[in-house]
């Protein structure tokens, strides 16, 4: 790997592994409707101005069908369970979850009837990244906190099915309009959610909670995409999906280090197994399962 494409992987693990963080800080104040529109609608503001510049827009609206369904899949649904998951669960425990997502692709691309060729050494690590999801949800979360992991369920089954929406309706869209037009549309969807619920603050947040709002507006989504165009540019779309076993490692750390939460043995070897069996599963099979176009597009976090 090259010195620029370290740096690039270095910036996006650090953009896709702090999310947890600052949402955990945000839901303390904040509800989780709030957090979505606040962070949808600024992380549009951003980017929707290149898009336009770059003339992606329309082609984007154009299909506005699997658009819709890929926004709902990926972004609406997700982050709001994500950040609702979080007003009970630890930052670093959700970030470890998610790393379930490879796991979720499997079952989706058999369901939508394209299944991955598995060999024995995939099917063992569905097996061992089931484990560790059993090591994480029955020893290290608590029965009181299952309605959560219920909720974290969603948003791993939405980040596995938001790429397969992409990869068999809508490959050819480009990356930047396809992101633009999906914060955005979030936003919108949002803006009667927190009026007709009346989750809008009632007073000005905190400063950590305005700092945190930005922070995943604008690392953690308008830029972490723009890292990810040019991490994919450097080193190819397939070398690039092995961010997925970094985030995790980086949510832990920020979650202990920042928050103070705690680390068990089941946290550790619920990491080693989800992420070893993550890593089993995809090989030979990580452009059916997990990286759904070649050059242009980026999951959301």
């Amino acid at each position: 790997m090259t010195r620029r494409g370290f740096l690039l992987f270095a910036g996006l693990a650090l953009a896709w592994g702090i999310p947890y963080l600052f949402i955990k800080i945000a839901v303390g104040e904040l509800e989780p409707a709030m957090v979505v529109l606040a962070r949808s609608g600024l992380a549009a503001i951003l980017l929707l101005p290149l898009a336009f510049f770059r003339r992606e827009v329309m082609v984007v609206v154009r299909r506005w069908k699997p658009m819709l369904a890929y926004t709902i899949v990926e972004i609406v649904l997700p982050w709001y369970f994500l950040s609702s998951a979080e007003q009970n669960l630890p930052s670093s425990t959700a970030g470890l979850l998610l790393a379930a997502v490879p796991l979720a692709g499997v079952a989706v691309a058999f369901i939508m009837g394209r299944p991955a060729q598995l060999t024995g050494v995939n099917w063992l690590g569905i097996v061992v990244g089931m484990l560790g999801v059993a090591a994480l949800v029955g020893l290290d979360v608590g029965g009181s906190d299952l309605p959560s992991v219920l909720e974290m369920s969603v948003v791993v089954v939405g980040y596995a099915l938001g790429p397969a929406i992409l990869s068999r309706w809508i490959p050819d869209l480009p990356g930047v309009g396809v992101v633009a037009v999906s914060l955005a549309a979030t936003a919108v969807i949002y803006i009667p959610v927190v009026v007709l619920t009346q989750t809008w603050p009632t007073a000005w947040p905190s400063t950590e909670v305005v700092v945190s709002i930005v922070v995943l507006a604008v690392i953690c989504s308008a830029l972490a995409f723009l890292l990810m165009v040019g991490l994919i540019a450097e080193i190819g779309p397939v070398k690039a999906t092995t961010i997925t076993y970094v985030n995790p490692a980086v949510a832990i750390l920020a979650g202990v280090l920042v928050l103070g939460e705690r680390v068990t043995i089941w946290t550790i070897l619920g990491f080693a197994l989800v992420l070893s069996g993550s890593w089993l599963v995809t090989r030979r099979t990580r452009v059916t399962v997990v990286s759904p176009v070649p050059s242009r597009r980026v999951r959301n976090r």
